[in-house]
C-alpha cells in the first residue's frame, strides 16, 4: 500500500513521544461528570477520564547472574544486587574488570537464574566437602577456578552434561537441599530491595531449564506476587523425581501454585530455534508421539501467554526456508542444531521452531482441538549470563564472561559437533532484545497484567515505540490523529487481542516512532498467517508504510532503503528513513470464513553491528564472513481473527 498524500504529511514531523503514544485515552462508556462535552459525548480534554494503558515500558525478562551454574562456572561474579543496580542505570564493574553502564535505565527487570542446581555453583567453586567428594564435582571445581578460557569451556561442558542427563546428583541441588532454599530466599530478598514502583519494577522469577537430549524447552517462570506468597513454594525443577522435563508437569505446578497461594504466575518459552522441532509440536514428544490432545492445548494456552522470539542466541521470528518470499526472514538465524549441538538441524525440524510457524500451527491445532495452544504474544530478552543486560550494539557485553569485550571474542569457536566440525562461531551471538509493555503504570502488577493480556512487543534492542490496533471501522484519517490510543481502543482491539467478525474486511491502525537515540525507520510490515479453504497454512508479508518516495516494482517488491553506515567510525546518519511511520491498512485478501492472525514488524535502516564496533575499538580486521551491519526490528504481539462459529 503506497502512503497517501495525507499520510506523507504525518511522516514529515514528530511530536513528543509522550504526546503521541502516551496519549491518555477514554473508555467508550466512561462517565463525564462535568457534563461539558462535545458532540461525541467526550470531554474537551483528551487527557481526561483515561481508562486504557498509556505508557510503554522497556525491560528484560531473562537474566542470569553468578547464581546460575553455567554463568558462575564460566567466571560470572556479578550477583542479583549487581544486576539490579546496572539495570536501573548505575555504573558497575563487569566480571572482567571493565566499567560498564547503560545508555538509559530499564523500566523493569527479571532475574531468572536456573532452578536446577540452585545454590550449587558457589559450593562447586568454593570446594565444599560434598562437592570435592564427588569425582565430577572435583573436576568442575578445578576447571572453574582456572578462570578464563578454561572456565568458559567448562561452563559449556556443564551445559552439555546437563542436556544429556549426565550431571552428578551431588552437583544438581534440588528442593530439600538447605542451600537451595537459602538461595531462593536471597533471590526474593534482592527483588524486593530493588523494586521501586513508578520508577523501576522488579519481579520474582526463575528459569525452568528443560533440556531433553539437548533439545531446548526452557521456560521462564514469572510471578506477579511478592515475598508473602513466593516464599511459600520452592521453584520447580526438571530433574526427577522432584521435578520433570515435561511442560505438562510444569503447568500442573503453576496451577498448584495459584490454587494453594492465591497468587498469579505465567511461563515464557524461549529459543525454539534450538529445540530441533520440539518447541511447537504437533505430537506429544513425551508420550510416544501421540497427537496433542485438548488438555495440552488448554493448559499451554492458559499458562504460556508470551513467547521470546529474539535474544542473544539468535532471532526466532521466521526462517528463510519456511518463508522464502520474505526478504527479511534471514535475520541472525541460528540453525546449527539443538542447544548442545549433539544433533544437527534437519529441514523437517524447522516448522516446530519459529514463532511464525508456531502461530500457524496454532491455527491448525485450534481447528482440530477447539483450543489454540500457540496463541502467544511476543517479547524480547537477553538471556545474558554475565548479569549485564546490554542490548545496544555499541555496548555489548556478550553472553558469557568469556565473551565480554576483548580483541579475541569475535573469533572464537563457540560450539562444535561430535566430529569436531564447527557448529557455531562466537561472532554469531547477537545483542539481546527487550520486551516492551503497554501498561497504565510502572508497577509489578500492571506490567504483569499487560504481559498476561499480551499487550506487548519484542524489539531486538532499540526502544522504538510501536502501536497496533485491529478493527472494522478504521479510516485513513485515523492515521493522522495524534490521540492514537483513543482512536485505537475506541474502534478496535490492541496487539494481543481478538477480533470478532465484523462488516467487511478488518483494518489495522499501526504506528511506529524511532528510538529517540537510534536509527530511522525503513518500513512497517504486516505479517498475515491464515488457514485457507482447504485447511492449509498460508502466510504473506505486506509492506504497509515506508520512508521516502520509493515505489514497489511490478512484482510488488519495495526497493531497499539503502545504507548510510560508515564502518570506519563506525556509525550511520539518519539522512534516509523516517523518524515515524504510520498508516491504516485493510486486508485486501480477506475471507471471513478463514481464521487468521496479523502482527506488525517494524524495521530500522541499516546500522553497525557489535562486531563492527569491536573492529574499530580494538583496531582489528574482522575475518571475511563476519557480519558487520544489521537492521534492527520490532515484532508486535499478533491480533487474531476467528470466523463466526
Amino acid at each position: 500500500m503506497v502512503p497517501s498524500i495525507m499520510e506523507e504529511k504525518l511522516f514529515r514531523f514528530v511530536l513528543p513521544a509522550a504526546l503521541i503514544l502516551g496519549s491518555p485515552v477514554l473508555a467508550q462508556d466512561a462517565i463525564n461528570p462535568s457534563g461539558l462535552s462535545g458532540p461525541s459525548g467526550r470531554p474537551y480534554s483528551p487527557y481526561a477520564e483515561r481508562a486504557y494503558p498509556t505508557q510503554v515500558y522497556f525491560g528484560d525478562t531473562h537474566v542470569h547472574t553468578g547464581l546460575s551454574g553455567d554463568a558462575g562456572g564460566g567466571g560470572t561474579r556479578l550477583m542479583p544486587h549487581d544486576a539490579y543496580r546496572f539495570a536501573r542505570g548505575e555504573e558497575v564493574v563487569s566480571n572482567t574488570g571493565q566499567p560498564v553502564k547503560l545508555s538509559m535505565p530499564l523500566d523493569f527487570f527479571m532475574i531468572t537464574d536456573h532452578s536446577d542446581a540452585m545454590g550449587a555453583i558457589t559450593d562447586i567453586i568454593g570446594g565444599a566437602p560434598n562437592i570435592l567428594a564427588d569425582e565430577q564435582g572435583r573436576y568442575f571445581h578445578e576447571e572453574f577456578n582456572k578462570g578464563g578460557e578454561a572456565a568458559l569451556a567448562a561452563a559449556l561442558e556443564l551445559t552439555a552434561a546437563f542436556a544429556q542427563g549426565q550431571v552428578s546428583p551431588a552437583l544438581n541441588y534440588q528442593p530439600g537441599n538447605p542451600a537451595y532454599a537459602r538461595v531462593w530466599d536471597d533471590i526474593i530478598d534482592a527483588a524486593e530491595q530493588y523494586n521501586d514502583p513508578g520508577v523501576f519494577s522488579t519481579f520474582i522469577a526463575y528459569e525452568w531449564t528443560s533440556l531433553v537430549a539437548g533439545n531446548n524447552l526452557h521456560r521462564n517462570v514469572i510471578f506477579r506476587d511478592g515475598p508473602e506468597l513466593t516464599r511459600k513454594i520452592l521453584p520447580y525443577t526438571t530433574t526427577p523425581p522432584v521435578g520433570s522435563p515435561n511442560p505438562r508437569d510444569l503447568w500442573k505446578w503453576l496451577e498448584n501454585y495459584e490454587q494453594t497461594t492465591g497468587g498469579r504466575v505465567l511461563a515464557i518459552p524461549h529459543n525454539g530455534n534450538l529445540s530441533n522441532g520440539w518447541m511447537f509440536p504437533l505430537v506429544d514428544d513425551f508420550a510416544d508421539s501421540v497427537p496433542l490432545d485438548p488438555a495440552y492445548a488448554e493448559a499451554r494456552n492458559k499458562w504460556e501467554r508470551l513467547y521470546e522470539p529474539t535474544q542473544i542466541k539468535g532471532d526466532g521470528e521466521a526462517h528463510p526456508f519456511l518463508s522464502p518470499d520474505d526478504e527479511f526472514a534471514d535475520f541472525e538465524t541460528w540453525d546449527y542444531g539443538n542447544l548442545d549441538a549433539s544433533v544437527p538441524k534437519e529441514p523437517e525440524m524447522l516448522p516446530g521452531e519459529y514463532a511464525r510457524s508456531g502461530l500457524l500451527r496454532g491455527l491448525s491445532l485450534e481447528k482440530a482441538l477447539g483450543v489454540n495452544p500457540f496463541k502467544f504474544g511476543l517479547g524480547g530478552a537477553s538471556d545474558t549470563h554475565t548479569g549485564l543486560t546490554a542490548p545496544d550494539n555499541d555496548n555489548f557485553f556478550g553472553k558469557f564472561t568469556g565473551y565480554e569485550p576483548s580483541e579475541e571474542r569475535s573469533q572464537h569457536v563457540s560450539k562444535t559437533y561430535a566430529d569436531g566440525a564447527v557448529a557455531l562461531l562466537s561472532s554469531q551471538y547477537i545483542t539481546g532484545g527487550l520486551t516492551a509493555v503497554w501498561a497504565q503504570e510502572n508497577s509489578r502488577e500492571a506490567i504483569w497484567d499487560a504481559m498476561h493480556r499480551r499487550e506487548t512487543y519484542a524489539t531486538t534492542g532499540p526502544r522504538m515505540r510501536v502501536r497496533m490496533f485491529g478493527g472494522f471501522s478504521f479510516t485513513e484519517e485515523d492515521a493522522l490523529r495524534r490521540d492514537l490510543a483513543l482512536v485505537g481502543y475506541t474502534k478496535g482491539v490492541p496487539m494481543g487481542g481478538d477480533l470478532d467478525p465484523g462488516e467487511g474486511a478488518p483494518s489495522f491502525l499501526v504506528y511506529a516512532l524511532r528510538d529517540p537515540m537510534g536509527a530511522n525507520l525503513d518500513r512497517i510490515q504486516i505479517i498475515k498467517g491464515w488457514l485457507d479453504a482447504d485447511g492449509e497454512q498460508q502466510e504473506k508479508v505486506y509492506d504497509v508504510a515506508w520512508s521516502g518516495s520509493r515505489e514497489p516494482d511490478g512484482a510488488g517488491k519495495l526497493p531497499s532503503v539503502g545504507t548510510t553506515v560508515d564502518l570506519s567510525i563506525p556509525s550511520w546518519t539518519n539522512t534516509i528513513g523516517a523518524s515515524e511511520l504510520g498508516t491504516v491498512w485493510e486486508d485486501p485478501d480477506f475471507d471471513p470464513s478463514e481464521s487468521a492472525f496479523y502482527y506488525a514488524r517494524v524495521i530500522e535502516i541499516p546500522t553497525p553491528r557489535w562486531t563492527a564496533y569491536d573492529a574499530v575499538k580494538f583496531g582489528i580486521n574482522m575475518p571475511d564472513g563476519i557480519q558487520l551491519t544489521t537492521q534492527e526490528r520490532a515484532y508486535t504481539s499478533p491480533i487474531w481473527y476467528s470466523p463466526q462459529q
